[in-house]
């Protein structure tokens, strides 16, 4: 007997689309036959937030089987997000390609809200997007590869400016190759002397840029450095002890994968980085391409993941081998790694105990 998957319509009485924005929140009610019971506006504050759900409980009848449907619960969304959790409502992000209802009709806010909750309506229960978490490790883990990315892009910035400077004017270093951390560290610690106006200028904004790159240096170890502490104490703690995967890397992929049941499967998890394959056979030929959507973050670091591996790894290089006398191309087995190191990371998040954290 072949068992039906269930739908959001057979599942739940009500589904509530929320159109998050800025200043204010736009929450519609329709019931599971898709008919509407009414829209309604409020500010995007917490008191109002929480009068928002009280509306929705006097709305519905208290009905429990409501499903909250909500837009961008990585920014605006987030904050309605938690409080419609901790209220004991189910939540689900808003189904991609649900603007397409409104093309040729028009496009407002309440109709925005609307369609998107009518959009989940017929996707199956298992198949929505559970947000993720916006709180413990996963949100701090969140923040400091955040301000990592910031802290490295200054940095190349800085670089990049002190190496153009000291090419075009001669200060006694060489910079025809890229500046070393010594060489960088010299040219800090270098004081005023006597010589023409240029060069004072010149040497005393070589020293500036040089000065800020070892204080971005600084940021970037005590980053590294609480990084390490938080993926330990975390579920993402048995990646560290895989080759390729350091803090920086394994707190990439616990911020994805966020928490316990998220994801549906490890092929979920591959989607979600991006590394799923891609069928691209045509005629005789029969391949699969590189998957160039999903979380580019988590595609970026399970692909430094790959190219350490390829690199150091005794089992990897054998396979790359392998592969390579097969007439594989140096990327699909950089694909095919990263797709098992997807697997892996996946299976390793999902086993691990769950631990309590303390501030």
């Amino acid at each position: 007997m072949t068992i039906l998957p269930q739908t959001v319509a057979k599942t739940y009485s009500y589904i509530i689309g929320v159109d998050t924005h800025a200043r204010k929140h736009v929450y519609s009610i329709i019931t599971y036959t898709g008919e509407h019971v009414e829209t309604r506006e409020f500010p995007a504050t917490s008191s109002s937030i929480k009068r928002a759900i009280a509306w929705v409980g006097r709305r519905t009848g208290a009905d429990a089987s409501t499903l909250w449907i909500i837009e961008g619960t990585a920014s605006y969304g987030a904050v309605v997000a938690g409080a419609v959790t901790d209220a004991g409502y189910t939540v689900a992000e808003a189904p991609s390609g649900y603007q397409k209802a409104g093309r040729g009709v028009g496009k407002t806010d309440p109709l925005d809200a609307q369609r998107m909750a009518a959009a989940a309506l017929p996707i199956e229960v298992q198949k929505l997007r559970v947000p993720r978490l916006n709180d413990g490790a996963r949100a701090a883990l969140r923040v400091l590869v955040t301000a990592r990315d910031m802290l490295a892009v200054e940095r190349t910035k800085y670089v990049n400016a002190l190496t153009a400077l000291l090419r075009v004017t001669s200060l006694g270093i060489d910079a025809r190759k890229p500046l070393s951390s010594t060489q960088i560290l010299e040219v800090a610690g270098w004081r005023s002397r006597e010589e023409t106006i240029e060069l004072q200028v010149a040497r005393a904004e070589a020293v500036r840029l040089a000065r800020r790159v070892g204080e971005l240096d600084t940021h970037i170890k005590e980053n590294t450095t609480q990084m390490t502490e938080l993926v330990k104490l975390s579920e993402g703690k048995e990646l560290l002890e895989l080759t390729g995967i350091g803090p920086v890397v394994a707190a990439v992929c616990v911020a994805a994968w966020s928490h316990q049941g998220r994801l549906r499967s490890e092929a979920a998890f591959a989607s979600l980085a991006g590394v799923n394959p891609i069928p691209a056979s045509s005629g005789n030929t029969v391949r699969h391409r590189l998957n160039r959507r999903g979380d580019r973050r988590l595609n970026k670091a399970l692909h430094t993941a790959a190219m350490v591996r390829m690199t150091h790894d005794e089992e990897t290089r054998a396979y790359v081998a392998k592969r390579t006398a097969e007439g594989k191309t140096l990327k699909e087995i950089r694909r095919c790694i990263k797709r098992f190191l997807a697997r892996r990371i996946y299976k390793i998040l999902e086993s691990a105990e769950v631990l309590p954290l303390t501030a």
